[in-house]
């Protein structure tokens, strides 16, 4: 009698590798907590906040009316009351036209005679940047459901424990690279949880980011210092040493370096663990050698995604300092070796070793941790997986009872 085959789940790992999972997350997240409660920096050692605007001034929402004078420059706004008045040009670099809503600065209790009383600040972004919010929200519900929703509020406790821990800290001058891994490793146990359920597959993918995470910071530190990256090759470099003497760049670079790709390395991780535990669910019999060998060609072909992903992104990010580069009749050597260039350079390639390297890793973590083969469940394993394109195909055969 033939008997359909099941696709369901491969069911919970055994006691033992929960007790083994259980234990070492256990002590990674306390050792998280400790490192938190040390590096949590002094209400002291955080420099004050700089005003954003001088004192005598403030900041007025204007609307532009017309064309600016070509003689003066001088650009005819609209205040909130209706009330007519003048702005200085912000320059050819920034066209404005009319309709434009523009954040000024009111200089007009300090200002020289004869001077516009209101000078260019930004532009108004608040309601397309809220309907693009707005929109990017209801997509993640209408496809993610419920797991969207609890992404989303991963990423809000992600931007939490940046805004309330990691600046403060790094300007406070506390150890960047413990800071780093206390944010990655406190960001990592609330979202993968959130975002995957608490699970012996998401406890799995959590533990190959941290490893992931302990070789990024490794060779960061390493190639940091062998490249000499300085952190002063942007504009911040010229700012925060005057308001806050206590940061240091070259500690705030090697932090930047180590969470640059903790996006990638999570969706790495999650990836293959959900690929052995999957990949179980259809080939019951398949030994856990053969899972391992079928889960890492899925990730050689994540690590082919993921490798132009991160280069693009940069690229994307920082067109116009490759356009002056380019520009500069320099050899490409010199421009990739040189400046802010190198320092994303290094960056780049810091976090791509980290997350190719947390592929075998968690893959094998994962092979360990699922539960084993199950004789005569009726699958099979592709005999030559290294010359079939399948992963791993199920026998369609009959099923003896």
């Amino acid at each position: 009698m033939a008997h359909a085959p099941s696709h369901g789940s491969a069911g919970p790992a055994a006691p033992r590798t929960t007790f083994f999972l259980v234990t070492i997350l256990v002590s990674a997240l306390l050792a998280t907590l400790a490192g938190l409660w040390l590096l949590w920096p002094s209400a002291a050692d955080v420099p004050d906040r700089v005003p954003a605007r001088a004192e005598g001034t403030s900041f007025v929402d204007v609307t532009v009316t017309g064309s600016a004078d070509p003689a003066t420059g001088s650009i005819p706004v609209e205040l909130p009351g209706g009330a007519e008045s003048r702005m200085q040009s912000p320059g050819p670099s920034v066209p404005l036209s009319e309709g434009d809503r523009i954040t000024a600065v009111d200089i007009s209790a300090v200002a020289q005679p004869g001077v516009d009383p209101l000078v260019f600040l930004d532009f108004q972004r608040e309601l397309p940047v809220a309907l693009l919010a707005v929109a990017y929200a209801l997509v993640v519900l209408l496809v993610a459901r419920w797991r969207g929703l609890a992404a989303m509020a991963g990423l809000g406790l992600a931007f939490v424990v940046l805004l309330g821990f990691t600046l403060p800290a790094l300007l406070a001058g506390q150890h960047a690279l413990g800071v780093a891994l206390v944010t990655a490793s406190l960001i990592m146990f609330a979202t993968l949880y959130l975002a995957h359920g608490l699970s012996a597959r998401t406890s799995t993918a959590l533990l190959g980011t941290l490893v992931g995470l302990a070789l990024t910071a490794g060779i960061a530190a390493w190639a940091s210092g062998a490249a000499q990256i300085t952190g002063t090759t942007d504009e911040a470099s010229a700012f925060l040493p005057s308001s806050a003497p206590g940061a240091d760049l070259r500690g705030i670079a090697l932090c930047g370096i180590v969470l640059a790709g903790l996006g990638v390395l999570n969706d790495v991780t999650i990836t293959q663990a959900s690929a052995v535990w999957e990949l179980r669910a259809v080939a019951p019999a398949a030994s856990r050698a053969e899972l391992f060998a079928s889960a890492m060609r899925i990730g050689r072909d994540h690590i082919a995604s993921t490798v132009y992903t991160i280069a693009f992104a940069y690229v994307g990010a920082a067109l116009p300092l490759l356009m002056m580069v380019w520009l500069v009749d320099q050899s490409p050597v010199a421009a990739l070796t040189s400046g802010e260039i190198a320092e994303e350079v290094v960056r780049t390639l810091v976090g791509s070793i980290g997350l190719v390297l947390a592929i075998p890793v968690t893959t094998a973590i994962a092979t360990l941790t699922v539960p084993g083969p199950v004789p005569g469940a009726g699958f099979a394993a592709d005999p030559d997986p290294g010359s079939d394109p399948e992963l791993l195909s199920p026998v369609a055969q009959s099923w003896a009872p």
